[in-house]
């Protein structure tokens, strides 16, 4: 009897068949995930970009494939700032623990920058070598995303250089890019120092010595070290320079063949890479198909609340709050693949267990000519984004404030410890030099600007030559002395002193004698117009930007000029009258130069009587409050007043604002007076209102120095409680410069008032720089335009072209506009042609007391 069995051979060729068309299945689905999310990923591996999907070459501006292989240095700004990310993201991931970060500073192929919000995990914690996953989201606030990328340089990967005598005597920049060293680093190392071993160098030279010392070319591939120790497989291709006399040199053309030589592993390993992203990625992952979630990773399971495999196949619409939401969400899904688009969306989601949170969903379908077909979904915790990040940067703040106060106290112990051991006539001559010199910034102090001084004096008299005497003060420098901390404050005495260094000729003295005021001594002159060359050079060298910890601050000198013997024959006259002739220079505005004249005296002498006289002032109620309407252009009804302040001094002379608030803006006085203008403001809004008035908003000026005092949104917010008053009531009128000068933490103050229900407007605009980036960024509701624009308005095209550009600017951003100093009827009639909403000027009324002011005010 014969008895059929089933062939096994065949049986088992089907279970293989089958086990390798659903791991083909499944790396295709993976891979989908991988190259089709809408974030970018990266694994790398030993500092080494090992892949990623198409949207992080995209974000970086290279092309699929082109960042494999890099040394994840090249898309930070610099190394320094490679490593300190470094050193922040190692805590966690050694741990085990995800890193994410809110915002972080990349730099592109092309050498821009842009932010990212950077998630990474470590792709297996118990063996460190694992490498990591990275999850890059482009955070940038541009309205558009850089979308050309630059095409491949042509023969980058390869790289060429000569050597004579096995001696690395030349390279080209693919050479230094493709082995590690910068443009002069290689010159002069060995041949040897490009490979792995003596051996194999050994080896190589035997290999192409029949063929180079005839001068035939060589060829070869062969693992080569690059200067970090790290190792390459490499084409080399070798040349003699000159066949007739092969001791004359060898080039040598190198192109990398590493991923060639990794292809082979990289297709076996390529299963287990994207299985261990998926597993280890810190965002939620779904593979979704006719409704219903097909598969998922780990983090999405975790955020559902679901345990290992019990998402699979449950239909989509049980993670949705409601049904409203769901069939919201799918019509949107569905418009959005038909136009072969990425949905993403923020919705309520619901956990297995019946809480909600919020998540950002991404999702596109694998294949975007089947919108109908599969597609994959990546989801998103964002309850406490914003929570976490204010967080983490407050934190490294606190670090970095620190680093800095240790950093100071080493530098400080190593200094003495320096002066402890040096000999005795090294300390004589720094007690010397001490003694004659200014300690912060090296220049020579009053007592050694005193005797140059004399000695230039003789000189003069001796030569029959004058010689100028320059008092400069720093406009403005308290505010960022108080508002940035004296550590800023001194560094910024450093730059200013090297800059004035510069400016002047190598003749003349600059000294320093305390705080912010310098002086320069310009000996050996005919004529004063030399003097003022150099002052003119001194406000130029002033001019540029100072860069310092991450800000760019601004200083202008005002510069006060006496000569010898005409204004003085003495030091002591002509230091007092260089001084007085500066601060008629700052009375003039500021960032300019005075010569002296003796009517200065007399403004110098008024000047100190109005500072001590304001020193008893508030607390003599001397201060009084006026207010000035600003009327709506379209119906010329009360809109809101300006509130102003005047100095009724010794309760009888009205003293004007442009004599006294420079001076309280400079000793510092304007923060307590500024802080009663609010308050009083506020009182009589309310007083008003018990009177039967409607109430119109108050616009309040804050001063540069007053915004940037420490205290003043306390300040605000306990005069709103004390007072009363709806904040809508109240606006806060800035200057562009204010807003301008301090970046991050001006935008952090602005926050606080805007928080209140305070509405905030820039005043005097056009006048100082601007900046439409910021303007975008801060919570300002209105501008002011500057009366200078206003007042030639009839006669001058330009000022109109501006003004209306202006008006065409804030109605584009939604703010409102209002046109300063308008006096006549054709500037109204010409502002309301051009769309402005507001006007204030003397047209309307001059600034009143409140007793007059409250006639303009409507009754209930």
């Amino acid at each position: 009897m014969t008895v059929l069995l089933p062939n096994a051979t065949e049986a088992q060729r089907d279970q293989r068949d089958q086990r390798e068309e659903q791991l083909r299945r499944m790396l295709l689905e993976q891979k989908a995930i991988f190259d089709n999310a809408s974030v970018g990923i990266l694994f790398s591996k030993s500092q080494i970009m090992m892949s990623c999907n198409a949207r992080m070459a995209e974000m970086f501006g290279y092309a699929p494939g082109e960042m494999e292989g890099l040394h994840s240095a090249v898309v930070f700004q610099s190394p320094e700032t490679y490593e300190a990310f470094g050193r922040e993201a190692s805590p966690s991931l050694s741990a085990g623990a995800p890193f994410e970060k809110a915002a972080q500073q990349f730099k592109r192929k092309d050498g821009s920058l842009f932010w990212c919000r950077v998630r990474a995990n470590a792709v297996d914690f118990e063996h460190r070598g694992g490498g990591t996953i990275w999850i890059l989201e482009d955070v940038t606030h541009s309205r558009q995303t850089q979308m050309e990328v630059e095409a491949i340089m042509t023969n980058a990967s390869m790289s060429i250089l000569f050597t004579k005598n096995r001696i690395i005597t030349r390279y080209n920049r693919g050479f230094a890019e493709m082995f590690g060293y910068d443009e002069r680093a290689g010159l002069g190392l060995p041949g040897r120092a490009l490979y792995p071993s003596q051996e194999a160098y050994d080896k190589l030279g035997a290999e192409a010595y029949p063929f180079l010392s005839i001068g035939k070319p060589f060829q070869t591939e062969i693992e080569m070290r690059r200067a970090d120790g790290s190792t390459l497989w490499a084409q080399l291709i070798g040349y003699v320079v000159n066949p007739d006399d092969p001791t004359q040199g060898t080039i040598w053309v190198i192109e990398d063949r590493t991923e060639q030589k990794r292809a082979e592993e990289a297709l076996r390993n390529a299963l287990l890479e994207n299985q261990a992203i998926l597993d280890s990625a810190v965002l939620g992952i779904s593979v979704v198909e006719n409704g219903r979630n097909l598969r998922c990773n780990r983090k999405m399971e975790e955020l559902f609340g679901y345990a290992p495999g019990e998402m699979n196949h449950l239909s989509v619409q049980a993670f949705y709050a409601d049904m409203n939401a769901w069939e919201h969400a799918r019509a949107e899904t569905v418009r959005d693949f038909r136009a072969g688009q990425v949905n993403v969306s923020e919705y309520e989601l619901v956990r297995k267990d019946g809480s909600t949170f919020w998540a950002r969903l991404s999702g596109r379908p694998f294949d975007l000519a089947q919108a109908g077909g599969r597609s994959v979904w990546l989801v998103d915790d964002i309850t406490a984004r914003r929570e976490a990040a204010e967080a983490v940067a407050r934190a490294r703040d606190e670090l970095e404030l620190r680093v800095q106060e240790r950093t100071a106290e080493l530098a400080g112990a190593n200094a003495q410890l320096q002066g402890e051991i040096v000999e005795r006539r090294q300390a004589e001559a720094r007690v010397h030099h001490m003694a004659y010199h200014d300690s912060l910034t090296g220049l020579p102090n009053r007592a050694l600007l005193s005797d140059r001084l004399d000695r230039s004096m003789l000189a003069a008299q001796r030569f029959d030559r004058k010689l100028a005497v320059m008092f400069i003060d720093l406009d403005r420098f308290k505010t960022i002395n108080d508002s940035l901390g004296h550590m800023t404050g001194d560094q910024l005495l450093k730059e200013v002193a090297t800059r004035l260094c510069r400016a002047v000729r190598a003749s003349d003295t600059v000294a320093r004698l305390g705080g912010d005021e310098f002086v320069v001594l310009v000996p050996g002159i005919r004529l004063p117009d030399e003097a003022a060359q150099v002052a003119e050079k001194i406000i130029e060298a002033l001019s540029d930007d100072f860069p310092l910890e991450g800000r760019k601050l601004h200083i202008t000198p005002s510069i006060g000029i006496s000569i010898y013997p005409d204004d003085g024959g003495d030091v002591e006259a002509l230091m007092r009258n260089a001084d007085g002739a500066m601060y008629h220079a700052k009375a003039s505005g500021r960032n300019n130069y005075q010569f002296f004249k003796e009517s200065m005296n007399q403004t110098a002498a008024r000047h100190f009587e109005l500072e001590s006289s304001l020193r008893g002032a508030l607390a003599a109620n001397e201060f009084e409050l006026y207010f000035q309407p600003i009327m709506d252009i379209g119906t010329r009804r009360l809109h809101a007043m300006e509130v102003l302040l005047r100095w009724r001094r010794g309760g009888n002379e009205l003293v004007t604002p442009d004599q006294f608030i420079p001076i309280i803006e400079e000793n510092g006085m304007i923060v307590p007076i500024g802080e009663w203008v609010i308050r009083q403001a506020c009182r009589q809004s309310m007083l008003w209102q018990s009177q039967g008035m409607l109430p119109v908003p108050l616009a309040v000026n804050l001063s540069p120095r007053q915004f940037m005092h420490r205290g003043l949104v306390e300040s605000i917010r306990c005069i709103l409680d004390e007072t009363g008053i709806d904040p809508a009531l109240i606006e806060f009128e800035i200057t562009e410069t204010a807003l301008m000068q301090h970046g991050e933490q001006t935008l952090e103050i602005l926050g606080h008032i805007n928080a209140m229900g305070i509405r905030l407007s820039i005043d005097d605009f056009g006048t100082g720089y601007s900046s439409l980036a910021y303007l975008k960024r801060f919570p300002v509701k209105k501008i002011k335009i500057d009366r200078a624009f206003i007042k030639d308005l009839e006669q001058s095209a330009e000022d109109r072209a501006i003004v209306a550009a202006i008006i065409a600017l804030s109605d584009s951003l939604q703010l409102s506009v209002v046109a300063e100093g308008v006096e006549t009827e054709g500037q109204y009639a010409l502002l309301q042609r051009h769309g402005c909403q507001f006007a204030q000027g003397y047209l309307f009324s001059q600034p009143v007391p409140h007793m007059t002011a409250q006639l303009l005010l409507p009754r209930c």
